[in-house]
């Protein structure tokens, strides 16, 4: 049952890495004003990269970063709502 386990762990790292590959992207298009945090791509973009992180967390859980990026799932819904 290990041996069929890890594979699934290695996803969900793999997961969790994109997710910190997406944050950064979007806060580098941000800070070079290639994208505006007023348009939707910029919550898509941080509510996809919330969700990776969130998802990566699955094969290593810490309470206080789940909870963190449950918030930046939820802000980025509302901002996407509210555009």
């Amino acid at each position: 049952m290990t041996f069929t386990l890890l594979p699934l762990l290695a996803i969900y790292e793999l997961v969790g890495i994109l997710g910190f590959a997406l944050y950064v992207t979007n806060y580098s298009l941000l800070t070079t004003r290639c994208l505006s945090s007023d348009c939707v791509a910029y919550f898509s973009i941080n509510l996809a990269a919330a969700s990776c992180v969130l998802m990566g967390l699955m094969a290593s859980f810490n309470l206080a970063s789940a909870l963190l990026q449950m918030f930046w799932v939820a802000m980025s819904i509302i901002g996407i709502g509210l555009r």
